[in-house]
């Protein structure tokens, strides 16, 4: 499988991702293309810069609208270089029609003389343009949900939507370009770190908003974020669309040789903090799985070993993957016991509330790491007291990893023909491996 694995350590924008999508092998003359297929009378332009002195790939989108000059805001972001290439005066220099008209970042260009358009309309540009299925269904996707955000922020039907800055032609070219950058490097799953947010305000129609303004927060839904660095908007309205849009996921960085990698540039220089989106673009090697598992502890030295084997059963079958005990040495000398308890984030709530009722504890703490999982099946097979069934763990790719005999069966089956243990396991073994080699053969197995 071929992955993209997108680092928003400095969050991520319309023109950071067609950027990066460049920088990373993407041909620029398929995006510029897209451009021009779209019939808005805009094109792309792209250029080295430094940011952070690491070379990355900055694209701008020229436009017959909005022509006027973006200020520049307290922040020292330069305005745009050239007439037509709106690079707004946040923190990034995103283009200026990142926000929706409920959302206009600090200082930015609002080009009044630019087109409201409602959905509708933008759907039947994209409909219209001489592109693919692919990128059209995901470009439609993106503006949807981006109506879908706006329609609930305003509690109003998402027929009545318009679109002032989102709407404009630099904007819907960020979108559709950006679909048809990630169709050319052939990525099959997108993966991201937590997004960094920024942090300060954002000037809305409404008055001044916490960054990040309603529609960023709406599009972003549950993904993990976080805020760092100084005072400045870092995901835009388009950057979350698009994260959507690609239906990313997020973790830590999945196993895979990596073959391609970009960075796009913002339009600002942060100094110490590189103002960049970096994406790697490689195979997927044979590794399992990882998700996330939460780590419940507690340390208790006034219950008994009863009470504790008790929680124990009661923990196991409110849905904990797993629980063990440790004794451990405590202050003044004492003796206690360590209860840890390994369960998904879902489960892990109801699961504190069973140790705070149950035992003696009267606190715990948790931590949320990574837990990697190789994929798991039953196979029945014979032998010469029963059937047993035998656990197979494999890699992603289907090759086995693992297996080995289920112990409850084998330990019913030797209690029950009085024979040792060890010898119904290495029975099932054996018919397993029987089973394999049949099955690598074409023979039937009896």
């Amino acid at each position: 499988m071929r992955i993209g694995y997108l680092e928003c350590f400095s969050g991520i924008s319309g023109d950071m991702m067609l950027g990066a999508l460049v920088d990373a092998g993407a041909p620029f003359d398929v995006l510029r293309a897209t451009a021009e297929a779209l019939n808005v009378g805009a094109k792309l332009e792209a250029r080295k810069v430094l940011r952070g002195g690491i070379t990355a790939t900055k694209v701008d989108v020229l436009t017959e609208e909005g022509t006027e000059k973006p200020g520049t805001s307290e922040q020292g972001s330069k305005g745009a270089e050239h007439a037509h290439a709106h690079e707004h005066a946040d923190g990034h220099g995103h283009h200026g029609h990142e926000h929706q008209s409920h959302d206009t970042g600090p200082a930015r260009a609002h080009h009044d003389h630019a087109p409201h358009r409602s959905l509708a309309t933008i759907l039947e540009i994209i409909q219209a343009a001489p592109i693919s299925d692919r990128v059209r269904e995901r470009s439609a996707r993106a503006f949807r949900l981006m109506g879908d955000a706006e329609a609930a922020i305003h509690s109003i039907p998402v027929e009545k939507v318009h679109f002032h800055e989102v709407g404009a032609v630099d904007t819907i070219v960020d979108i559709v370009c950006a679909a048809a950058g990630c169709e050319a490097l052939g990525v099959e799953k997108w993966i991201s770190t937590p997004l960094n947010v920024g942090s300060g305000t954002v000037k809305c129609a409404h008055g001044t908003l916490p960054v990040p303004a309603p529609a960023t927060l709406a599009l972003i839904g549950d993904a993990p974020v976080y805020s760092a660095g100084p005072p400045m908007e870092r995901v835009t309205p388009t950057g979350a669309a698009l994260l959507r849009m690609l239906e990313v996921t997020y973790g830590p960085m999945p196993a895979m040789r990596v073959e391609a990698r970009g960075y796009g540039a913002g339009g600002r220089d942060t100094p110490g903090e590189p103002n960049l989106l970096r994406v790697l673009v490689g195979e997927a090697t044979e590794e399992a799985a990882s998700e996330p598992i939460v780590i419940t502890e507690t340390v208790i030295d006034d219950s008994t070993p009863q009470l504790l084997a008790y929680v124990s059963e009661l923990l196991l079958e409110g849905g904990a993957w797993d629980v063990y005990r440790l004794p451990v040495q405590m202050k003044k000398g004492r003796t206690g016991v360590q209860l840890t308890v390994l369960s998904s984030p879902e489960r892990a709530p109801a699961l504190r509330e069973i140790l705070l009722r149950e035992t003696t504890s009267i606190g715990l703490r948790w931590r949320l790491e990574n837990k990697m999982a190789l994929a798991r099946e039953f196979v029945d097979v014979e032998t010469e007291w029963g059937r047993v069934p035998m656990k197979i763990a494999r890699w992603s790719s289907g090759t086995v990893a693992n297996a080995s005999p289920e112990y409850e069966v084998c330990r019913a089956l030797a209690q029950e023909h009085r024979i040792p243990l060890k010898q119904v396991m290495q029975s099932a073994m054996q018919a397993w491996a029987k089973r394999e080699s049949n099955a690598a053969t074409g023979k039937v197995s009896g």
